[in-house]
C-alpha cells in the first residue's frame, strides 16, 4: 500500500500514547514552529531591539510575509488583501466598525441563532453603540434543529433591509459547512457586504475568497494552522474596499515607509494592511511562521480530500457502535456540507469527554450535550479513530463517566 502523503505525525508534537482530537479548537505544536520559536527567542537575546530590521525574517515587516504566504496557500486571496494581525474579535470590531454603513432603510445586521458567541457579542456592541435597537436592526437566522442552518433561511433573512451580513463558514458546535460563495452572491444581489468567520475552515479545506467574491473575513491561526494558544489572527478586506479608512486606526496601520516618520495623522497602508492596530506579538508570529512551513508542504486540496476520507470513517463508526447507546451524529453526511470535526450529541457529553481524557483521547465538548471530534489527517489515522470510538463504546456502556464530574466545558 503507498504511504499516505498526508499524514505527517512527525510534523507534530504529541506524545506517543495520545489520540489528540481537539485540533479544531487547538492544534499542536508543529516542530518546525518550536524550532522558529526557539531561534526568535535567540535572536532575542543576540539582537535585542535590533531585531526589529536584522534579524531574519526582519520583526518588522514579518506579519506581512506571513499574511502573503496565508493569502495564496490557505486563502484563495491576493497578498495585499490579507493582514496577520490581532486576534479575531478584535479584527472583527475593526470590519464591523469600518464596513457597516446604515443608510437609510438598509440598516440591518444579519447573523445566526448558532453564530460563535463574540460574533453575536461583536455585532450587538456595535449596535448598541451606534444607538440602533438590536431588537429591529439585528435579523438572526434562525435554526430548525438547533444544530444546523437551513440554506433558505439564510436566503429568506438577507433583503434590502441588510447592510451587512456575517456567518461563519463552518458552525463551530456541529460542524456544518456553509455554502460561502452561494450566500456571497446572494447577499451581493440583495445589496449587502459579506464577512465570514473562517475560524473552523482556514487550514483544512481549500478556500477561494477572490473567486468567491467575498468581501470580509476574519479567522485564528490556532485551530488548524497550529499557531499556538491565542496566537495572532488574520484578517481579509476584497481589494476592492481595502481603501476604507479604518474605524480603530493605530500606528501599524501605517504605510511601512511613513510609519517611523510619525506623522500626525495615519497615513495608512495602501492595502489590508492599514486595517492593523498594534505592533504584532513576534513570538506568535515565530511559532505561526514555523508552522506555515510544515502544513505549506501538503496541498490544501489534499488536506481536505483525506479529511473527509477520516470524517466518513468516524461517522461510520459512530453509526455502527455509538448510535445504539445514544448517540446521534449531529454534523451533516453530505461531503459538500461538513468540515473538519464530527458533532455527537449525547446527554453525558460534558462528563464523557473528561473521562476520554483520562483514556488518552482528547475531544473537546460544547455545551450542553456535544464531543467534538476532529481526526485530522496529518496526525490522526483510522486506527486512531477506531480506538478512539470503542473507548468512547466502552466508558458509555459501563458508566464509567459517572465517576467524573461534569465541566462547564472541555477546550
Amino acid at each position: 500500500m503507498p504511504a499516505d502523503p498526508v499524514y505527517r505525525p512527525t510534523m507534530f508534537r504529541l506524545p506517543d500514547d495520545v489520540i489528540y482530537l481537539d485540533g479544531n479548537s487547538l492544534g499542536p505544536l508543529t516542530v518546525a514552529g518550536e524550532a522558529r520559536l526557539t531561534a526568535t527567542l535567540a535572536d532575542f537575546a543576540r539582537l535585542g531591539v535590533a531585531g526589529w530590521t536584522d534579524a531574519q525574517p526582519p520583526w518588522y515587516t514579518w506579519a506581512e510575509s506571513l499574511a502573503g504566504r496565508l493569502a495564496g496557500h490557505f486563502l484563495g486571496a491576493r497578498p495585499g488583501e490579507v493582514a496577520v494581525t490581532g486576534q479575531t474579535t478584535i479584527n472583527l470590531h475593526q470590519l464591523l466598525a469600518t464596513f457597516y454603513r446604515p443608510t437609510g432603510a438598509r440598516r440591518r445586521i444579519v447573523i445566526d441563532a448558532l453564530a460563535f458567541p463574540t460574533d453575536r457579542y461583536a455585532v450587538r456592541s456595535l449596535l448598541v453603540r451606534l444607538g440602533a435597537d438590536p431588537a429591529h436592526d439585528l435579523a438572526v437566522v434562525p435554526s430548525r434543529d438547533g444544530r444546523t442552518l437551513d440554506p433558505a433561511d439564510i436566503v429568506a433573512a438577507i433583503d434590502d433591509r441588510t447592510a451587512l451580513v456575517v456567518l461563519p463558514s463552518v458552525l463551530f458546535a456541529s460542524g456544518q459547512l456553509l455554502d460561502v460563495a452561494a450566500i456571497t452572491a446572494h447577499a451581493h444581489r440583495a445589496g449587502a457586504l459579506v464577512l465570514f468567520d473562517l475560524s473552523h475552515s482556514v487550514g483544512i479545506l481549500p478556500h477561494a475568497l477572490d473567486a468567491w467574491g467575498v468581501d470580509l473575513a476574519v479567522w485564528c491561526n490556532y485551530k488548524y494552522l497550529s499557531g499556538g494558544p491565542g496566537t495572532v489572527g488574520g484578517l481579509f478586506v476584497a481589494e476592492r474596499l481595502a481603501g476604507a479608512d479604518p474605524a480603530l486606526a493605530g500606528w501599524w496601520g501605517s504605510a511601512k515607509d511613513r510609519q517611523f516618520g510619525m506623522p500626525d495623522r495615519l497615513e495608512a497602508a495602501p492595502d489590508a494592511g492599514r486595517f492593523q492596530i498594534g505592533t504584532p506579538p513576534v513570538l506568535s508570529l515565530a511559532a505561526l511562521s514555523g508552522a506555515l512551513d510544515a502544513l505549506g508542504e501538503v496541498p490544501v486540496e489534499a488536506v481536505r480530500a483525506a479529511s473527509l476520507a477520516r470524517t466518513a470513517r468516524l461517522i461510520a463508526r459512530a453509526d455502527e457502535r455509538l448510535a445504539p447507546l445514544g448517540f446521534t451524529v449531529v454534523t451533516p453526511r453530505p461531503p459538500g456540507q461538513r468540515g473538519g470535526h464530527v458533532a455527537l450529541a449525547h446527554p453525558e457529553a460534558a462528563r464523557l469527554s473528561v473521562a476520554l481524557r483520562a483514556r488518552g483521547v482528547v475531544p473537546d465538548h460544547r455545551p450542553p450535550d456535544i464531543v467534538r471530534l476532529c481526526p485530522h489527517p496529518m496526525y490522526v489515522d483510522d486506527g486512531q479513530i477506531d480506538r478512539a470510538v470503542e473507548i468512547l463504546a466502552e466508558l458509555t456502556e459501563t458508566r464509567a463517566y459517572e465517576r467524573v464530574a461534569a465541566p462547564a466545558a472541555v477546550n
